[in-house]
């Protein structure tokens, strides 16, 4: 059974949820949610990753998201780049990663990106990049502006707060706002993908509307490892919700080829 608990890290409380004993050095993998998500928005992937995988698996709620400790309004524009130098290092270290993969999805990718090509972290084996994005495009800041207004005026407000709760204008505003705002556009983290030494799987679904392929196109060019691409027809942003079997076989493949 899944074991819902908080870590403290930095003074802030840290909803997470572990499948597999924390303590336990076995191989991990610690999953990174999307800019509106939380542990509970993995709803129960993390267990069918246990499952399929054999690996330890661990999920936690970034600072303003889930039941972890609210943030201050607005966030900074380099928020990403503040979770992958400040929080995940502590985040890894608690929990007693001693080897295994980032597994991040959308903002939770570009952070991972961030943090292996930060970081010459020998403990990593991999990453798993979910719909990441690395600079920005008008198409994915169109389909940012049609989510506020689904949360001004349409259900997404109701619906992201059975998840976030007292932390649902955290989770939304520090998202939207950041992305929306005219400095955002120069927003690229290109830099860091030279850097990343481990084996990369990319999943993305072919109807995305955050993100185009080109994102891909430039993780294949810049980066010195080994690139995996893994495309998912009939899919949109969220491949470990709206096709997890596919989803999971990818990672499968990737978990196999590191042995």
């Amino acid at each position: 059974m899944p074991n819902n608990n908080t870590l403290t890290i930095n003074n802030l409380k840290l909803e997470y949820r572990a499948i597999g004993d924390i303590r336990s050095s076995k191989e991990t993998i610690v999953m990174l949610h999307e800019g509106l998500g939380c542990v509970s928005l993995w709803n129960d992937f993390p267990e069918r990753l246990a499952e399929a995988t054999g690996w330890r698996v661990i999920a936690y709620s970034r600072c303003g998201y889930g039941s972890s400790s609210p943030c201050d309004l607005p966030r900074p524009l380099t928020y990403m780049h503040d979770e992958a130098f400040q929080v995940l290092p502590g985040i890894l270290d608690r929990v007693g990663f001693d080897g295994g993969i980032l597994l991040g999805h959308s903002d939770g990718a570009s952070i991972a990106a961030i943090y292996a090509g930060a970081h010459s972290d020998e403990r990593l084996r991999g990453l798993i990049l979910i719909a990441p994005h690395f600079f920005t495009e008008p198409a994915g800041l169109e389909a940012i502006e049609r989510a506020r207004i689904a949360f001004v005026d349409g259900d997404l407000r109701p619906r992201l707060e059975k998840h976030h709760k007292g932390n649902v204008d955290c989770a939304f505003w520090g998202w939207c706002n950041a992305w929306l705002d005219s400095g955002f556009e120069q927003w690229d983290i290109r830099k860091y993908l030279s850097d990343i030494s481990q084996p990369v799987l990319a999943i993305q679904g072919a109807n995305d509307e955050y993100g185009s392929l080109e994102q891909l196109d430039e993780l294949e060019a810049s980066c010195r490892a080994p690139v995996t691409r893994f495309i998912i027809p009939n899919c949109g942003h969220a491949p470990h919700r709206e096709k997890p079997t596919a989803t999971l076989s990818a990672v499968q493949t990737l978990i196999n080829r590191l042995g």
